[in-house]
């Protein structure tokens, strides 16, 4: 077995800036998009962090850097693909995963499912090895205020496809 844990964190747009934003491969309205390179979905970021991590390998910075412009405005879900080409390489499969995304808006309840059904079709498990929360910061620090989003995801991976 094999565990590994990410973190990734974005700053907020103005307001009014944008229709939406990505989460877990699934665009979530919201007024204000994220400052990122690439579409800036925390969430498949934090995983992706967390699944390499796993892996022994470097992180998604390493992987994917942002001065590089082929990845400029890039599909998170894509990169993830070639993530999950070196798990599957490595002959490794999802035992599960918990992930927690800190915010305060948009409200996530009714994207919860979408959310699931997104992660783990990309990663080839079963919904219900994909435990996904999320929780606010009860208006403390950058996040309380508004100013960003943050997710963190631990996985779990064996060498049993089960």
């Amino acid at each position: 077995m094999r565990i590994g844990q990410g973190i990734d964190v974005h700053a907020f747009s103005e307001p009014g800036s944008a229709s939406h934003i990505m989460l877990g491969g699934v665009e979530i309205p919201h007024d204000r998009g994220v400052v990122a390179h690439s579409d800036g979905d925390v969430l498949i970021h934090a995983l992706m962090d967390a699944l390499l991590g796993a892996l022994g390998l470097p992180d998604i910075g390493h992987q994917f850097p942002d001065s590089d412009p082929q990845f400029s405005g890039a599909n998170s879900m894509k990169l993830l693909a070639s993530v999950v080409g070196r798990m599957n390489e490595a002959e490794l499969y999802i035992e599960n995963l918990d992930a927690t995304v800190l915010l305060e808006m948009p409200k996530l309840a009714a994207h919860r499912e979408a959310m699931i059904q997104s992660i783990s079709q990309a990663l080839g498990c079963d919904q219900g090895r994909v435990g996904l929360k999320a929780t606010t910061t009860e208006k403390l620090g950058f996040i309380g205020r508004g100013e960003g989003i943050s997710a963190q995801v631990v996985v779990l991976l064996t060498s049993d496809p089960k």
